[in-house]
């Protein structure tokens, strides 16, 4: 459960549709859309060009979206020293902020100033890093976050070496006596969302998914369903 103010972060399925799909001419529609079909979260990701080959939106847009929204923001920041923005982006209206691992040359640090700010703090996997990365951050953080694509672009195929990983991770947290969320972002749909959550995440990011589909609302809730279905709850 979700409000704009304030994050709950559950073991049940919760499903972020993510902006980078969205249609920037209609932004405020397509979230309402997602907010009407049960979205828990908003997923935006902001890239610099650098950590990764694209570029998308600021504290400004972020700040537009949470005039509008009534779902918390989750902002995924794929940027090189994270550190000089976290204040930005908190005072832009962010309640979850995630970093990557590759990104922060002291994360303890950065996830410190997260949690100071009184925002939930993650960390995010690319593909190519095993779980072992999280060895040392695992008992500070509020949530993980595993690249099931790489960063930068929308509409990606799912890496589906992905649930393994996301099976790794969940033994390492339990290991450090953790049970906060995986969440999992990249080639997230119908067909995947359900192994995602059988593997262990239960924060799911969509993009193409959703946003790409005739009718937002309507995915969100198929890819809920989708989740129920396949697993036998009312996910």
């Amino acid at each position: 459960m979700t409000d704009r103010g304030r994050v709950v972060l559950t073991g049940g399925v919760q499903i972020a549709p993510s902006i980078l799909s969205a249609n920037f001419a209609e932004l405020g529609r397509d979230i309402a859309a997602v907010e009407r079909g049960g979205a828990d979260l908003i997923h935006i990701d902001v890239m610099d060009g650098h950590f990764v080959p694209n570029i998308t939106i600021g504290p400004p847009v972020v700040r537009a979206i949470k005039r509008i929204a009534t779902r918390p923001l989750d902002i995924h920041l794929m940027i090189e020293k994270p550190d000089r923005y976290v204040d930005d982006f908190v005072r832009a209206g962010a309640n979850m902020l995630s970093v990557h691992v590759e990104g922060s040359t002291h994360l303890h640090r950065t996830i410190a100033l997260i949690k100071g700010r009184g925002v939930k703090a993650g960390v995010v996997l690319n593909p190519s890093t095993p779980a072992a990365a999280l060895e040392e951050i695992a008992p500070d953080v509020d949530f993980v976050l595993v690249m099931s694509v790489n960063p930068g672009f929308g509409g990606q195929t799912f890496i589906p070496r992905s649930l393994d990983k996301v099976r790794r991770v969940r033994e390492l947290l339990t290991r450090a006596g953790s049970s906060v969320p995986i969440e999992i972002d990249g080639g997230i749909d119908a067909g995947t969302a359900a192994d995602a959550f059988s593997a262990g995440a239960s924060i799911l990011v969509a993009g193409h998914a959703i946003f790409g589909a005739p009718d937002p609302e309507a995915a969100t809730r198929a890819l809920r369903a989708a989740v129920g279905s396949a697993t036998g709850s009312h996910a």
